[in-house]
């Protein structure tokens, strides 16, 4: 799965999974409670009946001593209440009012086994709690699979279109590329503006054909080491030609990545060209590395909402926004972090491998 794909099922996994882990959770405390509840109503039953064997004289042996202890009590209780029974510093109490006035019976049972009831349930529900989450954990996870295979045909039946268009595409902007060369080679040809807007024109059309071939092979990318200035200095040499009036300096340094170079050239080849489009008149374009980053700066007047520039519905200063969009999703394919520091003294782009 490509990025998109992977967000697309973590969301589906959560919240099939989370919402059922809430419920389980949920009714596991609930019933812990109604059960804690019930061994105390049966604590406090068996009290009652001891303390009725007592009263009525018969042999109370048969209880275990460990468990019960009893006295009368000179206690003066006020609003007394036959329900009363408390819990507390591990012991079950129970006062049974005597003829005698301020006189009663107190009965005592110790809580072990009671608690040791409630470690048991509390092992039992947490068990059959961590049982029932696995298995919708898998559920959810089979479920998200095939809540996903709708979108995967969708985007597999564009990814076709989308190839066969660029397909059919392909020749009629490699005659138009060809022909611009042969112009190239007329001695007017830097002279003449309608021919110089038509150039850049044309390398238009070739970046927006090179970035959507590159991007629909984004699930096939094969990851190798490469010298990133060497792709960069392939970059800078086609840029050069396009925009001679801009001054390119970048460090004869070596960075190794491990990257797909062709995605990667078409990042370096949509952020360059942009800080060479959108630079000041003699500007300059600085590439250069630090700590496993690279920097790519301009002289530019700055990028206006510098925080938004990578979403598909952002544009500026007539840009369709598309390039970086693709910058985006080819730097997310690859794990590569991409930010941007921009101001009126220009933009710098910093791509972190680390």
């Amino acid at each position: 799965m490509v990025a998109h794909e992977k967000k697309a099922f973590y969301k589906f996994f959560l919240i099939y999974f989370l919402s059922i882990a809430s419920l389980i959770l949920i009714a596991g405390f609930f019933y812990f409670k109604q059960m804690k509840n019930q061994y105390l109503k049966n604590e406090e039953f068996l009290m009652i009946n001891f303390a009725k064997d007592l009263k009525m004289g018969k042999d109370v042996s048969s209880y275990d001593k460990k468990e019960y202890k009893y006295s009368i009590v000179s206690k003066t209780i006020p609003e007394f209440n036959m329900n009363n029974f408390i819990y507390e510093n591990k012991e079950f109490i129970k006062y049974i009012p005597v003829p005698n006035e301020n006189r009663y019976l107190e009965i005592i049972k110790y809580s072990k086994a009671f608690e040791n009831k409630i470690f048991d349930l509390q092992i039992k529900i947490h068990l059959i709690q961590l049982i029932l989450l696995f298995l919708f954990a898998y559920i959810s996870y089979i479920l998200s699979k095939n809540a996903l295979k709708p979108l995967q045909e969708s985007i597999s039946t564009l990814d076709k279109f989308a190839k066969d268009l660029i397909h059919d595409l392909n020749t009629p902007v490699t005659a138009i590329n060809l022909n611009m060369k042969i112009l190239q080679k007329d001695e007017n040809f830097n002279e003449n503006k309608a021919l110089q807007r038509l150039n850049k024109s044309v390398h238009t059309i070739s970046e927006l054909h090179g970035n959507l071939t590159i991007l629909l092979e984004q699930k096939t990318f094969q990851i190798y080491e490469v010298n990133l200035f060497d792709l960069i200095q392939e970059v800078a040499l086609i840029e050069k030609q396009i925009y001679s009036n801009i001054d390119f300096k970048i460090d004869d340094d070596s960075l190794l990545v491990k990257t797909n170079p062709n995605a990667m050239k078409q990042i370096m080849q949509n952020i360059i060209s942009n800080a060479c489009k959108y630079n000041s008149k003699n500007g300059f374009v600085k590439i250069y590395e630090k700590n496993s980053n690279l920097y790519i700066q301009d002289s530019g007047k700055g990028i206006s909402h510098a925080d938004k520039i990578f979403d598909r519905s952002f544009s500026d200063e007539n840009s369709s926004g598309i390039g970086l969009d693709i910058v985006k999703r080819l730097a997310m394919a690859m794990d590569i972090k991409i930010s941007v520091q921009s101001n009126t003294n220009g933009s710098t782009f910093i791509l972190s491998f680390s």
